[in-house]
This record gives structure tokens, sequence and C-alpha cells, in this order.
């Protein structure tokens, strides 16, 4: 376990160190320049010099680099050129709204796929129509889903809200910056409910890719696994194919949707961007979105670090939870 703890820490350090070079050289050939993004166009040479050198911008970009880096691993990522607040604390406020959207679109996921590999594998009435529908589903973009969503469930129906996290006037100011978390803990189902409203076009939105490529591993694991010789000697005891398969083969096939699961939740934090986007959903997606048209270097780049991280951190913890459900995975 300490080497491939080590291991994992390592290959983070030098994800984060690359994707930190990428960024410095995109800056550096972009046509964007922060300072008059900040100042306007007609900011005069002398002001435009001075504000330069206050954001060390007129270093080499070496040691631009190099400074950036020292002052992250000191937690120090930088003040945002359009928020004039340390990125740290933007980054704060802004990450729980993202990750109550993506435990809510990953809980979806995993529903539907279990749902979609069960019902194939099975031949349960209505199978077909729902591989259909998710398949359909699969294939649109994120935008396109979250675009019929609103015109179907919101304008149409009326049934959803379109956008934003929460209708609620007074929320509580709980300590995790989950709405149903900070409402459950207020004691507040009404906020609760209201933040369950709001999540369930923009998770479903997030979820449907991932739900069809999770679906197609483990139902395909399982038809495998259903013709081996331990399952036919289950069946030859007595047991009907759905007690082998819920008794011994789902546990054998655990291991390969969990792989494919962490590769969907990391695609999953980026189409988080695209998705909050069209749902107004105040995340990082946002903060990334409108740092964007002013060059806000700095915050971009804190978020890129932070999907990184995130990426890196989610792949480790399913190969562990691959190691535990099957012993001949060795981490």
């Amino acid at each position: 376990m300490p080497a491939f703890v080590l291991k994992r820490l390592s290959a983070m350090v030098l994800i984060l160190v690359v994707l930190t070079g990428v960024m410095f050289v995109l800056q550096s050939v972009s046509s964007l320049d922060p300072v008059h993004a900040q100042l306007g166009a007609q900011a005069s040479a002398d002001a435009v010099a001075a504000r330069r050198h206050e954001l060390g911008l007129d270093l080499p970009l070496t040691t631009q680099f190099w400074n950036y880096l020292v002052a992250v691993v000191q937690g120090d990522f930088g003040t945002s050129f359009r928020t004039r607040r340390p990125v740290g604390t933007d980054l704060l406020s802004f990450v729980p709204a993202t990750l109550e959207l993506a435990l809510a679109g990953i809980t979806i996921a995993l529903l539907l796929a279990m749902l979609l590999a069960f019902s194939t594998t099975l031949r349960w009435r209505g199978a077909e129509v729902l591989r259909v529908v998710l398949f359909t589903g699969a294939a649109a973009p994120m935008f396109l889903l979250g675009i019929v969503g609103i015109i179907v469930f919101y304008q149409q129906l009326g049934w959803l809200p379109a956008t934003g996290r929460s209708s609620v006037a007074d929320l509580p100011d709980g300590p995790t910056g989950l709405l149903t978390v900070d409402g459950l803990l207020a004691g507040r189902l009404d906020v609760v409910a209201d933040a369950l409203q709001h999540l369930v076009l923009p998770a479903t939105a997030l979820a449907l890719g991932p739900a069809v490529a999770i679906g197609r591993v483990l139902r395909s694991s399982l038809l495998t696994d259903l013709e081996s010789d331990y399952a036919r000697t289950g069946r030859a005891k007595g047991l009907s194919s759905r007690g082998v398969l819920f008794k011994h083969v789902l546990r054998n096939c655990v291991g390969s949707s969990l792989a494919m699961t962490g590769l969907q939740l990391g695609l999953m934090f980026s189409g988080v961007l695209v998705v909050e986007q069209v749902f107004a959903w105040p995340g990082i997606g946002q903060y990334v979105a409108q740092s964007i048209p002013v060059a806000d270097f700095p915050a971009i780049a804190g978020v890129t670090l932070l999907l990184g991280a995130v990426y890196v951190v989610i792949n480790a913890v399913v190969d562990l939870l691959q190691a535990a459900a099957d012993p001949r995975i060795k981490v």
C-alpha cells in the first residue's frame, strides 16, 4: 500500500507540473492579453507597463513558471485578475455546487447503468425500449440534451426548474456548501426538495453518456460470466439464472465496471463545465467561463490543476476498490 500511494502521488505531481507547463505555453502564444483586458484598449503604455510589472508578466516565461510552481506548493494559487480575490478562496466558494452536481450525475449514471445491464441480460420487459432511449440520449451532445430537457420539462410541462441551484430565498448557511446536505443538517426539507428538483435536469444530461458506457461494460461482463463453468454449476444445483447472477456472477464483474466508472467520472468533471453553462449552474464551469474572455490566467490555471488532481485521485480510489472487489488484482 505505501508503494501504491507513493506511486500515485508521484504521478499526480508529474501530471500537474505538465498541465501547468502546457498552460504557460498556451498563455505565451495566446492573443489574449490580461492587461489590456483589465485596463481597456485605450490604456496608456505606461499604465500597461506598470500593470504588467505588477502581475509579473514582464518576467521570462521560465521564471513565471517556476514562481507559480513554488507558490502552488505553498498553497497559493495566485489572485484572480477578474474577481481580485485569491483563486483558492474563489474555488472554495464555487466547488461545492460543481461537486453536488457531479455526485448527483454519477448516482443517476450508476442507477441507469445497472438498470440497462440487468434488464438486457435478464431480458426484462421493456429492456429494448430502455436501451434505445439511453443509447439515443448518450449519442447526443450534453448541451443538446440540456436544451431538450429545458424545452420539454420546463417550458412545455412545467415540472422542473431550468436554471440555478435553488429557488428558496433563505438558504441555510451549512458547513458543506451542498444544499441537499446542509438542508438535511438544518432540518429544512423544503431546501432539500427544491435542490433535488434543480438537480434533476443537469444531472441527467450529465449522466446519460456515462450510464451507457458503464452499462455496456457491465452487461458484457455479466453475459461472459453467465456462460462460465461456475455459473453452469450453480444452475445445475438448482439456482435460477437470476440467483446465479446476483449471488455469484455480479461480484466478479464489478472490477471491470469500476474501471469504466473511474474513467467516466474523470470525463464527467470535464462535462460539468458544459452543463453548467446551459443551466446557469453557479459552479467552477461558470467561474472558468467568465475568466477566459478576460485572460484570467490564475483562475484558469487553478481550475485546471483542480480537475487534474481530481482525475488522478478518482482513478487511485477506483484501483483500490477494484483490488477490494477482486483479490487477484494487486495495487
